[in-house]
Parts: structure tokens; sequence; C-alpha cells
């Protein structure tokens, strides 16, 4: 059933599925990603220790991305219910039009290889997929 935009929701939602991806994104950096990069910039630049302004930075990325991701799953429920389908779509979009993208991106500039994307990108799809699964749940018991 198609419902009215309700900001409020959206906020609450939003802010209760971004607990899972700052843990998802933080365990797939510290456990994956920064190794990975590290090794790809020994001798090239110092990659230095997380400070808090890059915690705060990370954790605006972070509710970026979840807001991102439940707007999506919003605009699919309304295209295909509350189903699967609407979570598959909405996590998988999200994920490569942002995360792909960065990958893209930094592959292209030379600030990663295609190995890492192959390896981060796939970790991150499914961080998405949990992600929208979270915000079908947390909007079925909001808007009902």
């Amino acid at each position: 059933m198609n419902r009215p935009f309700n900001i409020k929701t959206f906020i609450i939602v939003t802010l209760l599925t971004s607990i899972w991806i700052n843990i998802a994104e933080v365990a797939r950096a510290m456990l994956v990603a920064f190794p990975m990069m590290e090794d790809f910039y020994a001798g090239r630049i110092e990659i230095g220790p997380m400070g808090v302004s890059n915690a705060l930075i990370w954790a605006l990325w972070d509710t970026i991305l979840s807001g991102t991701l439940v707007f999506m799953y919003w605009l699919c429920k309304q295209s295909f219910t509350h189903t699967n389908r609407a979570v598959v779509i909405s996590g998988s979009v999200t994920a490569l039009a942002t995360l792909g993208v960065f990958w893209i991106a930094s592959v292209n500039s030379g600030l990663g290889t295609w190995t890492m994307a192959f390896t981060i990108f796939p970790i991150a799809w499914i961080e998405m997929l949990i992600g929208a699964f979270i915000a079908s749940k947390l909007y079925d018991k909001f808007e009902h």
C-alpha cells in the first residue's frame, strides 16, 4: 500500500538503520579494507591512526549512506510493496550507486586496485542488503 512520505518515520528509520551501517562499515574497514589499503599505500603515503575528526566524518558518511538506503527502500516499497524484491533492489542500487562508484573512481584514479574493489564491494553489498532488510522491518513496525 502506498503511503505518503513521512519525514518523522524516515528520520527514525534512518537513525536506527545507521546503527547497523556504522557497525558494519567500521568492521569492514578495520578487518578488510584498511589492511589492504596499508599494503597498497606502503612506502607511498603514511596512513595515520583514526582520530576524533576521522570518526566524526565517518559517522556523517555512514548516516548519509543510511539515509540514501532508507529513502531508496521507501521508493522501492512504493512500487513493489513490502517485499523481498524491494529489499534486494534498494540494497543493490544503493551499494552500486555509492560504494560501487567509490571503488570504480578509486581504481580509476590509481588510489586502489581491482582486487581491492572486488574483495571489498561484495561485503559492502551484503551490508546494504542487511540494512535494507532492517529498514523494511522498521518501516513495517512504524507504519502499522
